[in-house]
């Protein structure tokens, strides 16, 4: 997979190549299972199964993030889901009278 990026950036080790701002080309190594038992442990690693397993480490950066979004937009992190979808919309709607 290759794709532009920044050689300062999370993905700098893989950046090949970066010109005089520090973008180049970013070559991220595909895994490739050595068997066949490796292969059907790789081909399990989707997002969906990630999402659905909710391994510890995956919920708390979750609840970080929705922390550092309450706090960004100055919402209580009591508000319920319903509230949260209204008022994500009402901004949508609002930045798309802007374009």
């Amino acid at each position: 997979m290759e794709f532009p990026g920044s050689a300062d950036g999370p993905w700098g080790r893989y950046v090949r190549d970066p010109d005089e701002r520090g973008i180049g080309t970013v070559r991220y190594p595909r895994l490739v299972p050595k068997d066949e038992e490796c292969a059907k442990q790789l081909k399990k690693r989707t997002l969906t199964n990630l999402y659905n397993q909710r391994p510890t480490w995956l919920d708390l950066a979750h609840q970080k993030l929705d922390q550092s979004v309450f706090a960004a937009y100055g919402w209580d992190p009591e508000m319920p889901d319903e509230q949260i979808l209204a008022k994500l919309l009402e901004l949508n709607l609002r930045r798309a009278a802007y374009s």
